[in-house]
C-alpha cells in the first residue's frame, strides 16, 4: 500500500532493496505490554501483506518510565540470536551503563532521567530509592542488575543503515559523514538536528524527540509518540518507496 508520508519532491523516493522490509520501533520505555501488543500487530500485518525478509530494528530509550524495563530487556535480549532483529542504544541505555559502571554522577542522572523505575523492576527497592544514598543506591544497583544485561546494554550498535534510510535513537550532526558523528549526538542530539533542513543523505529514522504524532520532513522521521504518557507506541514500516504505520 503505497503511502504519503513524504513529500518528494526534489530527488526520487527513498526505497528499502528490493526483497526486504523494515518495521522501525519507536521509544518503549519500559512499557512491556505495549511493546507486546505492537509486535502482534506487526505481525498480524506483515503475513497479511505476504513473505518477506522484514528486519525489525528498535530505536533505544526502551528501559526507565514505565514498570517493566527488566522484562523489555529480557524478551530484547532473547532475540539476540536471530539477525533480522536489531536493538539500537538510546540515551537512556547509555546513561545506565555509565550508572551501572560506577561513572560520577552517572546515578543521579539516571535516577532523574526515569531509571528509578528501572531499578525497582531489577529489583532494588523502592525504600532505599526514597531514602539511601546514591553509594548504597548504587551498590544495591551492581548486587541487582545481571553483569550479562550491563555487558549487552554497553555492546549495542548506535546506528544501522538500510537501502536509503539510516536508523539511529536521536539523530545525527547535520554535514557530518556517519563514520565521523560523535556517539553523543547519536544518542543526544535535538535542535540541531531537528531544525536541519539538509539532506543528509538517507532519511534519518529516529526517536528520541517525542511527539504525540509521526513527524514526517524531507530529511527524517521522528517516531517516538511517547508510549509511557501517551499510550501509544508506534512502528513505522518501510518495503520499496512504500510507507505505513502501526501502533498500539
Amino acid at each position: 500500500m503505497a503511502s504519503n508520508l513524504l513529500p518528494w519532491t526534489r530527488r526520487a523516493a527513498p526505497a528499502i532493496p528490493a526483497g526486504q522490509r523494515v518495521c522501525a520501533i519507536g521509544d518503549v520505555h519500559g512499557c512491556l505490554d505495549m511493546l507486546g501488543h505492537l509486535l502482534e500487530r506487526i505481525e498480524a500485518d506483515l503475513s497479511a501483506r505476504g513473505d518477506c525478509a522484514t528486519q525489525i530494528i528498535v530505536l533505544g530509550d526502551f528501559i526507565d518510565r514505565g514498570a517493566d524495563s527488566a522484562s523489555v530487556v529480557d524478551l530484547l535480549r532473547a532475540f539476540d540470536e536471530d539477525t533480522h532483529i536489531t536493538v539500537l542504544m538510546g540515551n537512556h541505555e547509555a546513561i545506565a551503563v555509565d550508572a551501572l559502571r560506577g561513572q560520577p554522577g552517572a546515578m543521579r542522572q539516571w535516577l532523574a532521567m526515569g531509571g528509578r523505575a528501572a531499578l525497582e523492576s531489577w529489583g532494588v527497592s523502592s525504600s532505599l530509592l526514597d531514602q539511601g544514598s546514591t553509594e548504597e543506591i548504587e551498590a544495591a544497583a551492581s548486587r541487582c542488575v545481571p553483569a550479562e544485561v550491563i555487558n549487552w546494554l554497553e555492546a549495542l550498535p548506535h546506528y544501522t543503515i538500510v537501502g536509503d534510510y539510516l536508523f539511529v535513537h536521536a539523530g545525527i550532526r547535520p554535514g557530518t559523514v556517519i563514520e565521523d558523528q560523535d556517539p553523543r549526538d547519536l544518542l543526544w542530539i535535538r535542535d540541531d538536528f531537528l531544525d536541519s533542513r539538509a539532506d543528509h543523505g538517507r532519511v534519518v529514522v529516529h526517536g528520541h524527540s517525542a511527539c504525540e504524532e509521526v513527524q514526517k520532513r524531507r530529511n527524517r522521521i521522528g517516531i517516538d509518540t511517547g508510549a509511557y504518557w501517551t499510550g501509544r507506541l508506534t512502528a513505522l514500516c518501510l518495503e520499496g518507496t512504500d510507507h505505513w504505520l502501526i501502533s498500539t
